[in-house]
């Protein structure tokens, strides 16, 4: 088996050429990295008006928190830094984070809108559902099921491998890994479906609520919801529709039912583009927490023209002073 991995790689090697693409995930990492903190911030404090949306943005921050954690080994391996041992580990552990990462983030911004959708309706027999107890049992709930899709990724034991060059975390993985690793990206491909028909169509009814109110009073609020849901919208197809749409072929190179070396390159250098499109969220959370968190936003504002304000006082001492 090991011989015939060595031919295989020696023939047709995919995984090369990261090297650029680590400069833009460094600069995900930073502003993630520097957007959650200060999410973790904002977020760190008693407020007993929290709504079910403030839960699920909770949660989104706390895979934000375990994708910064996991990144750097993305990066130093990609680069080709990385021991044999922290590259096994990266394949066995911290590239299953990122995964996980994706999917929750999806799900629960998937809920947010919902959530959107049913006050814009303010339906009472839908009121229960919007309780903060609710939110917090479905975040158990979703939890749970990523994990079990996702964990055994990390924990079916994997083959002893010698050190080589050009060897994939797919190399690594025994016959039910990889009979496992195909399960969970079809499962994991349904829940991308799922939510994408759940945003969609919660955005679209949104959208259309708040619009036949452009007449009203509030019309510049609604203008401004209207943006927001747009940009929402817009942000989470650019991150996570390329990356589904490239990885059922992928996955199928992977497993040998695509076998020509310059097809499978190409699907290769398509998946890792497009996973850096989806990390990107890092990034774009810290927009939905100020959008969609009345709590955050005014964290947010008050920390920012507490500072403003300190401006004109020196200004004021000092002249005093002259």
């Amino acid at each position: 088996m090991t011989d015939n991995i060595n031919s295989s790689h020696l023939t047709c090697n995919v995984n090369k050429d990261l090297e650029p693409l680590t400069y833009f995930y460094w600069i995900i990492f930073l502003v993630g990295f520097f957007g959650s903190c200060f999410a973790l911030w904002a977020f760190n404090r008693k407020d007993s008006s929290q709504k079910c949306t403030n839960v699920y943005l909770i949660n989104l921050l706390v895979a934000d928190l375990l994708l910064t954690l996991a990144l750097p080994f993305k990066i130093v391996v990609d680069l080709g830094l990385a021991s044999w041992n922290l590259k096994i580990f990266h394949c066995q552990v911290t590239a299953c984070m990122i995964y996980i990462n994706m999917y929750i983030s999806i799900i629960f911004l998937g809920f947010v809108s919902m959530d959107r959708c049913l006050q814009t309706i303010q339906s009472s027999k839908l009121y229960q559902i919007q309780k903060r107890g609710f939110a917090t049992m479905l975040s158990v709930v979703v939890w749970a099921l990523v994990l079990c899709i996702m964990l055994p990724n990390m924990i079916i034991p994997i083959k002893d491998i010698p050190e080589q060059e050009g060897v994939g975390c797919i190399d690594f993985k025994q016959k039910i890994g990889r009979d496992w690793h195909l399960l969970s990206n079809f499962i994991s491909l349904a829940i991308f479906l799922n939510c994408t028909c759940i945003i969609l169509i919660s955005n679209c009814i949104t959208i259309n609520r708040l619009y036949k109110n452009k007449d009203g009073e509030e019309f510049n609020n609604i203008k401004a919801s209207l943006v927001k849901i747009f940009l929402i919208t817009a942000g989470y197809i650019v991150c996570f529709l390329p990356y589904h749409i490239v990885r059922i072929p992928y996955t199928l190179s992977q497993n040998d039912v695509i076998t020509d070396c310059s097809l499978k390159e190409v699907l290769f250098l398509a998946k890792e583009s497009t996973l850096l499109l989806s990390i990107s969220n890092l990034c774009f959370d810290p927009i939905v927490y100020f959008y969609f968190s009345k709590s955050f936003r005014t964290r947010v504002t008050k920390t920012f023209s507490m500072k403003k304000e300190v401006k004109p006082v020196d200004s004021e001492n000092t002249e005093t002073a002259v």
